[in-house]
């Protein structure tokens, strides 16, 4: 088996990739019979998506797994918490509407023709009116791999944002408006590259942090990334 692992920070994924057999200094690894490469894409959104986009269209993987670290809005996730985000959305994807957000669904901005680039014909891309992240700015994992170690995991909801929660009336207005379990900047961008490439895939994440008014002291990321380096060995030596 074909494996791309993705990650945002190489510090996210370290205690998994020192575990695995390393290929002449490179991001190639073994385990087992499979080979393993890691990208390592840095943080946000456009960069996840133009990476792993990229990644994908140059050579073709069996799965591909995102790796990472996530704040919690559930108190029953706390901080060490390895989940599985089973569905993502891209909140900020609309606009503002005094105190109110309009999703592109409600702006109209769905169901349209696709673009003409002029000279080159029609652009073919993912415009259908049920089209899940242009129609609700949300991406469902509706077919994730078959792993006995993932299936042990919470399956949660994700948020994905530019900008991560750290003011009350912001936090209670996603909350609201989207009953978020946990957050990233990554997370949607990463399976939305996969499901355009139809490569199955998993997003799973360590929690750091509750989503709260900004409170460093409260972070855990050294158990987090210990917590997501131990489900990470697990979830690869269940290939």
């Amino acid at each position: 088996m074909k494996v791309l692992i993705v990650s945002a920070m190489e510090m996210e994924i370290a205690p998994l990739t020192t575990s695995l057999e390393g290929r002449d200094g490179s991001h190639a690894y073994r385990c087992g019979d499979h080979e393993i490469a890691v990208l390592i894409t840095g943080v946000g959104m456009v960069a996840t998506a133009a990476w792993t986009g990229r990644a994908l269209a140059q050579s073709p993987y069996d799965l591909a797994l995102n790796l990472g670290l996530c704040g919690s809005f559930d108190p029953e996730l706390a901080p060490g918490t390895v989940v599985h985000v089973t569905s993502d959305h891209l909140v900020e994807l609309g606009a503002e509407d005094g105190d109110g957000f309009l999703s592109v669904r409600d702006l109209g901005l769905v169901g349209a023709d696709p673009p003409v680039r002029p000279g080159a014909g029609t652009l073919v891309g993912p415009y259908p009116e049920d089209e899940p992240l242009l129609s609700e700015g949300r991406v469902v994992n509706a077919d994730p791999p078959v792993n006995a170690a993932l299936r042990k995991l919470p399956a949660v909801r994700g948020i994905t944002v530019n900008t991560v929660h750290g003011n009350a009336q912001s936090i209670e207005a996603v909350v609201r408006r989207c009953q978020p379990q946990v957050e990233s900047m990554e997370g949607a961008a990463f399976m939305y590259a996969c499901s355009i490439a139809d490569v199955p895939f998993a997003q799973v994440r360590a929690v750091s942090n509750f989503v709260e008014p900004r409170n460093r002291a409260a972070w855990r990321i050294p158990e987090a990334i210990d917590a997501l380096g131990r489900a990470a060995r697990a979830i690869v030596g269940c290939l």
